[in-house]
């Protein structure tokens, strides 16, 4: 009898970039990600993991220029990060000469979503909750986003 297998957590989503200090800095500047660490792979890719608070799954940067230029399709994929405030956090990207490329849009509960653009061309959903609802840590993600 075969024993099933099955994988046991989710470790990181790694998204390649062309710069990579441009994408560190907007990360870490403008989201409030933490690195935790950075090396060069045996590869020789160039290695920058993330930390994002109240989240055990990290984010790796990764340079590698022999893979040839990124070219990231529009809409393909997204990271989506929770903010207590999509209206004051629009004022946080306009202090640091950024803009929503998309929303926000809010329901009638309070609750809503924008999209940023990330160096690269990532899109990066930021979503606040509907007043009143006790924010998820470290647990799976609710139903999919509204786009």
């Amino acid at each position: 009898m075969v024993t099933p297998m099955k994988v046991t957590k989710l470790l990181h989503t790694r998204y390649r970039v062309d710069d990579l200090e441009k994408t560190v800095r907007f990360y870490r500047d403008i989201l409030g990600l933490k690195e935790i660490r950075r090396h060069k792979s045996p590869r020789g890719s160039e290695l920058v993991f993330l930390e994002t608070p109240n989240s055990e799954e990290l984010i790796e940067i990764c340079n590698y220029p022999s893979s040839g230029p990124v070219v990231v399709q529009p809409d393909l994929t997204h990271l989506a990060f929770e903010v207590e405030s999509l209206e004051a956090f629009g004022r946080h990207l306009a202090a640091h000469g950024l803009k929503y490329s998309d929303g926000p849009t809010l329901k009638p509960d309070g609750s809503g979503f924008a999209f940023v653009d990330a160096p690269e061309g990532y899109e990066i959903e930021l979503m606040q909750r509907a007043q009143g609802t006790v924010p998820q840590v470290s647990k799976p993600a609710g139903p999919a986003d509204e786009r």
